[in-house]
């Protein structure tokens, strides 16, 4: 399996100048990237081999034709808390049509109904997976664009961390937002986490909400920035700051591992 120099996940010196560029701004800002954070739910009768082939073979090189991407997929990577039996899929917006548009362009596209026609033509007995949920983010100020590092779909070790922090009202969701934007995520970055989108809740089953993908170079490195994380000087200082105190709920965490098609 192949691995990337430790260098190539630790020094993003042009995006942490970006980050910090963007802090103080206002939590709701003009986006320039949406998010749909699809998870689909295998259930007792899902069919994984099914689903794969459906997104690999028919929707990812439709979207593609779109220009729409990069797509991301994954799966709870194995031996992790996270609990088995769904698929995770990143599909990012340019505008908010966009996602209309591209549902319009399935339906017109044949080479995409050819392709899909297992998946689509089954019945309801034979149903690849029980439900679809779906989460609509729009980017925030401190990360505003996918970001996927360089060599990251070359190494064959690499871990994702999927996160929702999820608030008990509107106003401490746009705090906990405001907080990433005033500097939660260059402590990120000097800690040798690697955000992939950060986005904001528009809808979904968890409002108000935020939803982040980082990535690192493997298992032990998730670890150890999440160490250096809790441990940053930083973070201290931004973690007693009384405004922000609060503000998170509830976490849901998913260690995943990427498919072998996906794009992040």
């Amino acid at each position: 399996m192949k691995t990337l120099p430790m260098k190539r996940w630790m020094t993003f010196g042009w995006i942490a100048a970006l980050s910090f560029t963007a802090c103080l701004q206002p939590a709701m800002s003009s986006a320039d990237e949406y998010y749909e954070v699809r998870t689909i739910v295998l259930g007792e009768k899902g069919d994984a081999a099914a689903i794969d082939q459906y997104l690999e073979k028919a929707l990812i090189p439709a979207l593609e034709r779109q220009n729409i991407g990069p797509i991301g997929v994954f799966a709870p990577k194995p031996g992790s808390e996270t609990e088995q039996g769904s698929v995770f899929v990143v599909i990012p917006f340019s505008k908010l049509g966009q996602m209309e548009s591209s549902r319009e362009a399935l339906a017109k596209d044949d080479e995409y109904q050819t392709a899909a026609a297992d998946y689509l033509g089954r019945d309801p007995k034979s149903a690849p997976y029980s439900r679809i949920s779906s989460e609509l983010l729009t980017a925030m100020d401190c990360w505003p664009k996918t970001v996927v590092p360089d060599g990251t779909l070359e190494n064959d070790e690499r871990v994702y961390e999927l996160r929702l922090y999820e608030s008990s009202n509107e106003r401490l969701g746009d705090l906990k937002v405001e907080m990433f934007n005033a500097g939660e995520v260059p402590i990120f970055l000097d800690s040798g986490i690697q955000p992939i989108f950060i986005g904001q809740a528009l809808i979904g089953p968890q409002t108000p909400s935020l939803t982040y993908l980082t990535v690192y170079k493997d298992e032990a490195a998730r670890a150890k920035a999440w160490d250096a994380f809790r441990a940053h000087p930083d973070w201290k200082v931004l973690s007693k700051n009384k405004r922000y105190g609060g503000t998170v709920s509830r976490i849901d965490k998913f260690v995943l591992s990427a498919k072998p098609y996906s794009q992040m």
